[in-house]
């Protein structure tokens, strides 16, 4: 068994130190993002307490769980709201719970971090053990871990994770020359859909830009980060980043981000921010000063559609919520999350609800999947 110890914030960590870690290349997990959500002022105000695990030796990074001691369950795109009123119904505490996730970020991801070059399956467990300790010894009512991959998966789910099923909406890059030849393999009816309302913006004289992180000004920033807060202060409240973190973001991982910009008259009107790894662009932010009508569908979905291809992608992850990507050629995924409820009694009780869930959760996802605008081979 090696040493492990919690860490309240990642900035004792240097990047050279990180990079031994298998991130997967995903830009979510990289030392920039989670260190500059804690340096950049994003968890403060937002029940976002880090107590990262982490495992080393001489200096060297073994292993790390990025975790978060959270007061709510805001901000994690998996919800169980239900099971906090039951403890409260109970007379217990549901608050505080240990959560391992990306704040804010629903992107699968590894969420037990391992040294390339020491044994995976040792350093997970041992990861895990540590946090299942820690839930153990103190007063949390349960674990968490949100949206692992799927190496993870089983390692999570053979330590007595109760497993999870959520539905998000993915658009796969089959091998398309450029954007038409997508629309191209859609029914007629989604196909003339979509080219209308594309030549509607193009025909109310917006401009598009697209800008990786170096290529962008702070008056780009600032416009854009006006949309994002309005788009928060229209729906969920206070703005979860910082105007900071974003130029942060842009500055230390320039190729990783892509900003989308609509300009109408000389002045921007629209944004939609987005990152990347090697395989997949995560469309993740979206805001505006005024109504467009389809500008949404443009940023969000056409032009990342479009970038996607242009880069040779795999995949574009546009996150939760929204059956009317499906029109759009997006495909409903199952995304996984794996719980531990300290008390035996909810445990079980869980336990059975997740199993009655998890079936709705697939008969959902045939459902959809039976809706999806492809012409038939």
């Amino acid at each position: 068994m090696h040493k492990w110890r919690f860490l309240d914030g990642l900035d004792t960590i240097t990047c050279n130190q990180w990079q031994v870690l298998d991130t997967r290349g995903n830009p979510f997990l990289s030392h920039a993002f989670l260190s500059g959500l804690e340096k950049f002022d994003c968890l403060n105000n937002q029940n976002w307490r880090p107590c990262h695990i982490i495992i080393e030796e001489e200096n060297e990074l073994l292993g790390v769980m990025p975790l978060y001691i959270k007061e709510d369950s805001y901000g994690e795109f998996v919800f169980d709201w239900a099971w906090a009123e039951a403890y409260h119904r109970a007379g217990k505490n549901y608050y505080p719970k240990v959560v391992s996730s990306i704040p804010f970020t629903p992107v699968a991801g590894p969420r037990l971090l391992v040294n390339k070059s020491y044994d995976s399956e040792v350093i997970k467990q041992e990861l895990l053990d540590a946090a299942l300790t820690m839930i153990n010894d103190k007063s949390y009512s349960s674990l968490h871990v949100l949206f692992p991959d799927k190496d993870d998966l089983n390692s999570l789910t053979n330590n007595a994770g109760l497993k999870r099923l959520t539905i998000q909406y993915h658009w796969t890059n089959n091998g398309y020359r450029d954007f038409q030849d997508f629309t191209d393999s859609l029914t007629s009816k989604k196909r003339k859909k979509i080219v209308k309302e594309r030549r509607d913006i193009k025909n109310s004289g917006i401009e598009i830009e697209h800008l990786n992180g170096n290529e962008i000004s702070d008056t780009q920033w600032y416009a854009f980060y006006q949309f994002y807060c309005q788009t928060f202060y229209n729906k969920w409240g206070e703005p979860r980043l910082t105007l900071d973190f974003f130029k942060h973001i842009g500055k230390v991982l320039p190729q990783q981000t892509l900003l989308i910009l609509a300009k109408k008259d000389e002045f921007y009107i629209a944004g939609a921010f987005a990152m990347s790894d090697q395989n997949t662009l995560y469309g993740r932010h979206w805001g505006c000063n005024q109504y467009v009508p389809y500008l949404h569908f443009e940023l969000c979905y056409y032009q990342t559609i479009e970038y996607t291809i242009q880069k040779k992608l795999r995949c574009l992850d546009a996150g939760v919520q929204g059956e009317h990507k499906l029109a759009r050629g997006f495909h409903p995924i199952e995304m996984t999350s794996v719980h531990w409820i300290k008390e035996e009694g909810f445990q079980d009780a869980i336990a059975n609800y997740l199993d009655r869930e998890m079936q709705m959760m697939q008969e959902q996802t045939k459902m959809l999947k039976s809706h999806l605008p492809f012409k038939l081979n």
